[in-house]
């Protein structure tokens, strides 16, 4: 099987939000730092150069013949967008995607936001605990 391509490393994720060039950018990402602890309540690490996750489970899909470790949630300061992974996906999460605010989604795990003042946070925090809880769940 092929390993996946982006791999935790030992890198701050403090430290690659403070090098974030657009001040507003950066100012959500050190925002989501904050939303994605008090989630969580778990210590974030960084995987590959610009996904800040959130705990781990090991990952073997019979499809694509991928095997790896991912975080069970994190976010991603894109150009074009804020990426927020929630990896159990949005079937789920229809209620609470309601009252989200201002987002997109795409792909089967992405929320796309522009600003996190678009979004009602604490309706974001729920849906990082609840997937959070379904991920430890799937993958124990």
């Amino acid at each position: 099987m092929a390993e996946l391509k982006t791999q935790k490393t030992t890198a701050s994720p403090q430290k690659f939000v403070a090098t974030i060039k657009d001040e507003k950018k950066r100012a959500d990402a050190r925002e989501l730092l904050k939303i994605f602890a008090d989630a969580t309540k778990l210590k974030p690490s960084m995987w590959g150069k610009s996904i800040v996750g959130y705990g781990s489970y090991h990952y073997e899909s019979e499809r694509s013949k991928q095997k790896g470790d991912w975080p069970l949630t994190g976010f991603s300061p894109r150009v074009q967008n804020l990426t927020i992974y929630i990896m159990p996906g949005f079937k789920e999460y229809g209620p609470e995607l309601k009252k989200l605010g201002k987002h997109s989604i795409s792909g089967g795990s992405c929320i796309y936001i522009k600003r996190v003042a678009d979004i009602h946070v604490p309706t974001l925090k729920t849906i990082i605990k609840k997937s959070v809880k379904e991920m430890k769940k799937r993958y124990q």
